[in-house]
């Protein structure tokens, strides 16, 4: 149930102001969005109102409002918003505005399903057309080359982004976050999850939950970590000072989003078995067909199974240090327990 601050119900005056935000998120143009639109401005922008507000009012995220309201604003601003017609021969011929290049499928799609929306809450009818989209392979970046990027950050993005290299957390996720939802004494994280993801806990190797009890030491507001927005910036910022000064323009292609398919990765290859059904929990799908995407991109190198480092114990402080140090229990015999990991 979508929980309201006192004053903020659709209609609002207060609800309202926010949306209008969505109308106006600071992205450079020449005139104001009323004066490019093609027809009927007022009307067509008190539909796209109602259409952010019934979104809104229906728990859709701030940025997938603000997305949908950037898509329509840009199909009003070349055709009329309230003709099915005109709206699907604009999208079928759209081209990108800077390259003046035709937009890819991918694009194209998302325009649709902005459009979508708004016919099925302003009541027109249309006929959603079809753009297949050819599923890309995630990019699954070295250790190497994401360790080069994170070295170069500050100690506090350091930390940020250590965690979501090793938990494979959304910026997002990270974002929401409140002190309530760490423990900095066994280097836990709760999680709640977004676009679809399961919410979810997880605890941290021991450098990297050190690194956090000194992080919250150092900001403990109840929201200790920045937005994603700040995050995005700080790490093309980090990235670029990496290739700068490691000359490795290959680092260029490496976004923060693939801290999440690294993470995967990296998990997928430590298990003894090779385990979809964890890499599932881990990343906290709830599909397994979410996590086959990530798992498809992955390059095993089979030599890697004959590769273990193995170590014995007889005490349940053994035990501790050898989890702690990554080991995985493997069997027991008269008394003795087995582990391993991989080298």
């Amino acid at each position: 149930m979508l929980v309201r601050p006192p004053g903020f119900e659709p209609g609002s005056s207060a609800w309202q102001a926010d949306v209008l935000t969505k109308l106006d998120d600071g992205r450079p143009r020449q005139s104001t969005f009323t004066d490019t639109l093609k027809i009927n401005p007022t009307k067509i922008k008190q539909n796209i109102i109602n259409t952010l507000i019934t979104l809104k009012s229906n728990g859709k995220s701030d940025n997938t409002i603000k997305t949908i309201s950037y898509k329509l604003r840009q199909i009003a601003q070349n055709c009329n918003l309230d003709n099915p017609d005109e709206v699907k021969q604009y999208i079928a011929n759209a081209t990108h505005h800077r390259t003046k290049k035709p937009l890819d499928n991918a694009t194209k799609h998302k325009f649709t399903v902005a459009y979508d929306h708004y016919c099925k809450i302003i009541g027109i009818q249309w006929t959603k057309p079809i753009y297949r989209v050819v599923e890309k392979t995630p990019l699954i970046p070295s250790t190497e080359n994401v360790d080069a990027i994170i070295n170069h950050a500050s100690n506090k993005y350091i930390t940020i982004f250590s965690i979501m290299k090793e938990t494979g957390i959304a910026p997002k996720e990270l974002s929401d976050i409140a002190q309530k939802d760490i423990d900095t004494e066994k280097g836990i994280i709760r999680v709640k999850g977004v676009k679809g993801h399961d919410s979810g806990s997880y605890k941290l190797k021991p450098h990297t939950a050190e690194m956090l009890r000194i992080y919250i030491h150092k900001h403990p507001q109840e929201n200790p970590f920045p937005n994603p927005h700040a995050m995005s910036q700080i790490w093309v910022d980090t990235r670029r000072r990496a290739i700068k000064k490691l000359c490795k323009p290959e680092l260029e292609k490496i976004e923060l989003r693939n801290l999440r398919n690294y993470s995967a990765a990296t998990y997928y290859k430590s298990l003894p078995i090779r385990d979809p059904i964890a890499v599932m929990r881990h990343l906290r799908h709830k599909k397994l067909e979410s996590t086959m995407h990530y798992i498809r991109a992955i390059v095993l190198d089979y030599e890697e199974d004959d590769q273990w480092i193995s170590r014995t114990s007889t005490t349940l402080e053994e035990d501790a240090k050898l989890i702690e140090n990554g080991f995985q229990y493997v069997t027991e015999r008269d008394g003795t327990k087995l582990f391993r990991k991989r080298k």
